[in-house]
């Protein structure tokens, strides 16, 4: 879901490094189930993982409030405003 603003997206390419050391966290994690691991030490694992995730997801959306959004009300475009809400709305009632 995006808009097409005129404006470039910003960039989250210094989230990559985090995102590959989850990926990383996620191979150790399969490691640990074929090795057939205690099952709280991979339970541990699974948190750590997604307490990686939550911060990086934490930073895009930092990152997009503002840029994308703050860029959005800053035209006094109240559609425009609308819709970025909208967009921010639909998100998190997703969960």
């Amino acid at each position: 879901m995006h808009d097409s603003h005129q404006d470039p997206h910003p960039d989250h390419s210094r989230q990559l490094n985090r995102l590959r050391r989850v990926q990383g966290q996620l191979a150790g994690l399969e490691k640990m189930i074929t090795d057939r691991r205690y099952c709280l030490d991979i339970l541990i694992q699974f948190r750590a993982v997604s307490a990686a995730i939550t911060a990086i997801e934490g930073e895009v959306l930092e990152k997009h409030i503002r840029s994308c959004v703050q860029s959005v009300l800053q035209t006094k475009n109240k559609t425009a405003a609308d819709a970025k809400i909208e967009e921010l709305m639909k998100l998190f009632l997703k969960r």
